[in-house]
């Protein structure tokens, strides 16, 4: 919680004079929506004029809903996401999608509930009974559209703030406390009284609070996404991207992506316009998802072929769909900077298709200078503030909140990487996380010769006496016979140095968790793990010596699901840690090498693991990456193949000749199991006709 001094030194130096301009166009964008939805005419408001994916267009201006979410941004966004914040609307495929209580019921009948519960809302904040809204549970189903609704039409009783996590953390750092379980409009209507409450604030509107909270402490802090989106074939669509200030792609055939809940869903609705043989892209389902979620402040770079670089960009506005445009109707606003228009030295193999992750070091170089000296050595944020990435923080976060974190996931996605990039992190070399691999491995090496991070590989014959204490040969002591010393384990020399630093945070990494006897291994000292255990003296069982874990220890376990499943943990120790999964992450292997797409045909392979086996025996991404990037040629693809993939199969399948047959297909024989002998080039073919046949084409 920032302290009173604090805020109010903040809050003073916060330019009200700024928010003139917005509030001008929010009382504007206010008017609009009383003119055309005021609040009289909503106990007969027609279906029609509500709900977003109408089959038609209205000729009476835009629906509520859109009105709402894509007309309005001064009032606040409630962007993002899909259309399932609505409560109801029409879906692409001709049905109408309805929130659980509205299930079953037709759509004419089910808008008549649904429109009685927005009056009944309406009437009570009206007469000043907010808490009658509570009882209200359909609209629970849509809370930041309600919210925003009843902002709208009663701005002196809410503030234009809609998402209930930010509305919570802004209650907790103005001192007060949220209900977790409050609806979005309740947890407003608290805020605004903290806020009224506070002479700070004396005199501000809504929107001054809402854009100097947001301004100062943003509760979305995350590491801006940098994509790199093809406008067209070849570019050819630039011009119309450049002159319009947008990005354009293509998929049309799809309709509104705000129609779709899920990767999930939007891949069956890929399957339906383009049948492939390895079963649809779920890969190009995240990567469009993705696409409709960009925010402002998000980075792109605009490209033609694998060489050369249009423009960068940053986003500007949120994902539209535009109907009545002739092409690549998807749509986010831009703006351009063709200033680092330039040629490639070296061509990007994964840039081939219209979308493809960009790494902040590579933007670091195509966004500097070209005349600047060393431009092509720019850092990522040189001169700006580090921001972490999402899966750092999202551990960080579980490490804060538990104590102890283990990442799980098959075998080559990253696990150990992430642990060492968390542990840069709380050691607070946040900015070698953008170095390249080489210069990375050298900071994660001087990081873990300072004592503050440890880190051990467990294993069947790891015991307590190494964690802990145990007695142990004494090679210094001279005469004859064994003369055993009571040594320190790792985790208790690990505890002391902490105890003697309380302001430093330190960190045990433990690779290969599940490979060791996890309740031999911490002994009595599995309870002090619980953060409210932490400082609690016990007596070591071998010794008798007091000891407790410091509250400034934290530690970041790893496993492979291939290996053992969570399940198979002993309960008092799964109990003590939070899980966070490490999945394959198909853009880490954005690439091409002859005609394979290795994205494609990384997910189509794991596609066909889960499907024969399970989810835990997939492959991770690392089988295709070298030296930190896609493997790039024939020669590496088949070394991958044959002596990394291969043998892993074949390990999974047990000698089952048929299991490994349905999992590779025409690549091995289907009665020996032995897989084909090709060469490299031709590897790359077969590999492109068995897994990656008739994939949307790419826009590169």
């Amino acid at each position: 919680m920032a302290d009173e001094l604090d805020l109010r030194a903040i809050s003073a130096e916060f330019d009200r004079s700024t928010v003139v301009e917005a509030e001008t166009a929010a009382e504007n964008e206010r008017k609009q929506v009383l003119s055309q939805f005021p609040l009289e005419e909503w106990p007969t408001l027609p279906l029609s004029r509500y709900a977003l994916g109408q089959p038609t267009p209205s000729t009476s201006g835009p629906t509520y809903c859109r009105l709402m979410e894509f007309g309005t941004p001064s009032l606040g966004s409630i962007k993002g996401g899909s259309a399932a914040k609505h409560i109801m609307y029409h879906h692409n495929s001709g049905e109408w999608r309805l929130a659980a209580p509205l299930r079953g019921m037709e759509p004419q009948e089910a808008w008549r509930e649904l429109r009685g519960q927005f009056v009944r809302a309406f009437e009570a904040v009206a007469a000043g009974d907010f808490e009658a809204v509570d009882d209200l549970e359909l609209l629970r189903f849509g809370p930041a559209l309600v919210t925003k609704s009843l902002a709208t039409y009663f701005p002196e009783h809410f503030l234009p703030i809609y998402a209930g996590e930010h509305l919570r953390r802004y209650i907790a750092l103005l001192g007060g406390s949220a209900q977790t379980d409050a609806p979005a409009w309740r947890s407003n209507r608290r805020l605004l009284e903290i806020v009224r409450s506070r002479t700070e604030f004396d005199g501000w509107s809504g929107q001054e609070v809402m854009r100097f909270l947001y301004l100062k402490f943003d509760p979305r802090p995350r590491q801006h996404t940098i994509w790199k989106i093809a406008p067209g074939e070849r570019g050819r669509l630039w011009d119309e991207c450049r002159d319009g200030a947008v990005i354009r792609v293509g998929w049309d055939e799809l309709g509104d992506l705000g129609q779709y809940q899920s990767d999930t869903e939007l891949k069956q609705a890929l399957d339906v316009h383009w049948p492939r043989s390895s079963g649809g892209s779920l890969t190009l389902a995240r990567r469009l998802l993705a696409f409709r979620d960009l925010e402002a402040g998000d980075r792109i770079v605009a490209n033609r072929g694998t060489d050369e670089v249009l423009a960068t960009g940053t986003v500007s506005g949120s994902y539209r769909f535009e109907a009545d445009h002739s092409e690549y109707r998807h749509v986010v606003p831009v703006t351009w900077d063709v200033s680092h228009a330039r040629k490639l030295v070296e061509p990007q193999h994964g840039w081939r298709s219209t979308f493809a992750k960009v790494d902040a070091a590579l933007f670091a170089r195509l966004s500097a200078d070209p005349a600047a000296p060393g431009a092509d050595s720019a850092e990522p944020n040189a001169g700006g503030p580090v921001v972490l990435p999402e899966d750092v923080e999202g551990v960080l976060e579980a490490l804060e909140r538990k104590g102890q974190v283990i990442l799980y996931g098959p075998p080559g996605t990253g696990k150990t990487r992430l642990a060492l990039s968390t542990a840069l992190a709380l050691a607070g070399r946040t900015e070698a996380l953008g170095f390249p691999p080489d210069r990375r491995a050298a900071a994660q090496a001087d990081m873990l010769r300072n004592g503050r991070i440890r880190m051990v590989t467990f294993h069947p014959s790891y015991g307590y006496e190494d964690f802990v204490e145990g007695f142990k040969p004494d090679v210094s002591a001279t005469g004859p016979g064994l003369t055993l010393a009571l040594t320190d384990g790792m985790f208790h020399a690990l505890c002391t140095r902490a105890s003697a630093c309380p302001d430093e945070q330190f960190l045990l990494i433990i690779d290969e968790i599940n490979r060791g006897d996890l309740p031999r291994i911490f002994g009595e000292l599995v309870t002090l793990l619980e953060l409210d255990k932490r400082g609690l003296p016990v007596a070591l069982s071998v010794s008798g010596r007091t000891f407790s874990v410091p509250s400034n220890v934290r530690i970041i376990g790893t496993m492979n699901t291939a290996d053992r499943s969570i399940s198979h943990l002993d309960a008092a120790v799964r109990r003590r840690f939070a899980f966070l999964p490490v999945v394959p992450d198909p853009d880490a292997v954005s690439g091409t090498v002859g005609p394979l797409d290795l994205a494609q045909f990384f997910e189509s392979l794991n596609t066909r693991i889960a499907r024969h086996l399970d989810t835990d025996h997939q492959i991770g991404h690392a089988y295709l990456l070298r030296d930190g990037e896609p493997i790039a040629t024939e020669e590496d693809l088949a070394a991958a193949f044959h002596h990394e993939v291969i043998p892993l199969l074949e390990d999974y399948c047990l000698g089952r000749a048929d299991l490994l047959h349905r999992i590779l297909g025409g690549l091995v024989d289907a009665d020996t199991g032995r897989p084909a002998l090709m060469s490299p080039q031709d590897l790359a073919a077969a590999l492109a006709s068995e897994f990656t046949s008739g994939t949307p084409g790419p826009d590169a």
